[in-house]
């Protein structure tokens, strides 16, 4: 595994980096999580971070990563607009786990953004886009640049969305390394993993929510539609952080 080390990928080909990735992917399928994690922290340039929304399922790679690296930095982009019961949470597992969170917003108040613009997630496509760049995208990149980041752990799973499903284990994202060390677990893998661990389970689970984001824009999962539908009034799944 040592002749997989990808801390000078960044100054290699193109070429070269694509071989390097394809080896690495493969190698990443053939080990266990807890190993994928242990071989990315290993093996990948730092600074390493955890991005989270603390959603429903987020405990798991929270867990999972700061049971090897406890201080690794956690990002968590706050639109303003998340559940309370989201923000609890947060305060809840900043204790329980002593988390380096690090936390980033836009420039403009969630008010302030309203009196400008008025509120842009009813405004279909083009102003939920339009939301999305201004609060999750452009603190994403500034987190990037403030925080030095190089490797990237998500929690993105394939069974999350028709966007997901053909994810890789490791891919280069907005010029930073990104690991996805539960990509391929299921749902059920995550509730025995929450189960069998004694963590918390997200608040609003026993409410119905089967994904959460910002309060506005999430809804409960019922009879006849997906989990990806519970979001964005289901014009679309994902809010630019995942998207290249």
């Amino acid at each position: 595994m040592s002749t997989l080390n990808l801390k000078g990928i960044f100054s290699c080909s193109k070429e070269d980096q694509y071989m390097m990735l394809s080896a690495c992917n493969n190698l990443l399928k053939k080990l266990p999580t807890k190993l994928r994690i242990a071989w990315s922290l290993k093996n990948l340039p730092a600074q390493h971070v955890l991005s989270s929304s603390f959603g429903i399922q987020s405990i798991v790679s929270l867990h999972l990563i700061i049971q090897q690296c406890p201080n690794i930095p956690i990002i968590l982009i706050d639109t303003g607009y998340l559940f309370p019961e989201t923000y609890r949470f947060i305060d809840q597992l900043i204790i329980k786990f002593n988390l380096n969170l690090k936390v980033f917003r836009s420039t403009l108040s969630p008010a302030w953004q309203e009196a400008r613009y008025g509120k842009l997630w009813k405004k279909g496509i083009d102003g939920i886009n339009f939301y999305n760049v201004m609060n999750k995208v452009h603190p994403m990149k500034v987190a990037f640049k403030k925080l030095s980041v190089s490797t990237w752990f998500s929690g993105l799973r394939r069974t999350q969305s028709i966007s997901r499903k053909n994810l890789p284990y490791l891919e280069i994202h907005s010029n930073v390394l990104k690991v996805l060390p539960i990509l391929d677990w299921s749902d059920q893998d995550i509730f025995d993993y929450i189960k069998n661990n004694h963590l918390d389970f997200h608040p609003l689970l026993k409410q119905g929510y089967s994904s959460v984001g910002d309060i506005h824009t999430t809804f409960c999962k019922s009879n006849g539609i997906s989990e990806e539908e519970t979001r964005f009034f289901g014009l679309k799944r994902e809010c630019g952080l995942h998207d290249d």
